[in-house]
């Protein structure tokens, strides 16, 4: 149950002034979250008394946090590239690795004007490109639904619209050949690996943004495919994947007619695949 990293703060929401209650409640919650494996249970004890309104509030908090549900959603946010992105239970959490499939992008095409997040879940990536790249057309799509309505409201403040679909399936048609970073974070997971994992994502995140097939590649080699229809002439379409996936993602995307590179960042374990097409 516990996080790989110290949960992450926030730049973007100052915290609220510590109370007279949180010197005790702290002194509470500590020992429950330490006895239920948290790492970092000082820190989390600080996140749930910051997002707390009362002691009660704060004491049923770190007791979901010890039934095993992932602090994000016991917060209702998680850190990503400077944010606070709203997430809750049910929606896949936001990896602080995928931040590099961000500033991927943003390197790629730094001047974009169409962004695409598919796979979004909370709609992570595409606040985070939308708040750095400044005014932006934004698009997102999810096959699950309560991720979608999760992801509407993380987008709305950039004028970004949510689909609820199959990858590209939502997407407006007027979009084919416009779209200048296409983000992908798709499930890469194999299927079989699925059981391994860590019980805050095995229980409380939805299949459908972990498993990605036998090999863990089943979505992206679509997403490949169907890349080259809706890339602006120096478009990219960015995908993450996992260490020894790469050679097969590849030539996932070679097929597909895309011009590869790939970018990995060791201290944070990420990988991602760039493609683009010549036209």
């Amino acid at each position: 149950m516990p996080p790989l990293t110290p949960p992450a703060s926030s730049s973007s929401s100052a915290r609220p002034p510590s109370s007279a209650w949180h010197a005790s409640s702290r002194d509470v919650l500590v020992p429950v979250l330490r006895a239920a494996g948290c790492v970092f249970a000082e820190e989390e004890a600080e996140l749930i008394l910051d997002a707390a309104s009362t002691a009660d509030e704060a004491a049923a908090m770190a007791r979901r946090r010890a039934q095993g549900l992932p602090l994000e959603h016991v917060v209702g946010w998680a850190g990503f590239h400077g944010l606070r992105v709203g997430v809750e239970p049910g929606v896949f959490v936001p990896r602080r690795r995928t931040e590099f499939l961000v500033d991927q992008a943003l390197a790629a095409v730094p001047h974009a004007s169409v962004v695409v997040d598919l796979c979004c879940g909370s709609g992570a990536v595409g606040a985070a490109l939308a708040a750095s790249l400044g005014p932006v057309e934004l698009h997102a799509c999810d096959i699950d639904p309560v991720a979608v309505a999760c992801a509407r409201r993380n987008l709305a403040g950039y004028g970004g619209h949510a689909y609820a679909g199959d990858l590209f399936g939502p997407l407006p048609a007027r979009l084919r050949g416009r779209v200048d970073i296409l983000a992908a974070n798709v499930p890469y997971v194999p299927s079989d690996e699925v059981p391994l994992l860590p019980a805050e994502a095995r229980e409380h995140e939805p299949l459908t943004a972990l498993d990605g097939g036998g090999d863990g590649l089943d979505v992206l080699r679509r997403v490949a495919a169907g890349a080259p229809l809706w890339l602006a002439p120096g478009g990219c379409v960015l995908v993450e994947t996992g260490e020894h996936q790469v050679p097969a993602a590849v030539e996932a995307f070679t097929r597909g007619g895309l011009t590869v590179r790939v970018a990995r960042d060791e201290e944070r374990s990420a990988q991602v695949i760039l493609g683009t097409v010549l036209r």
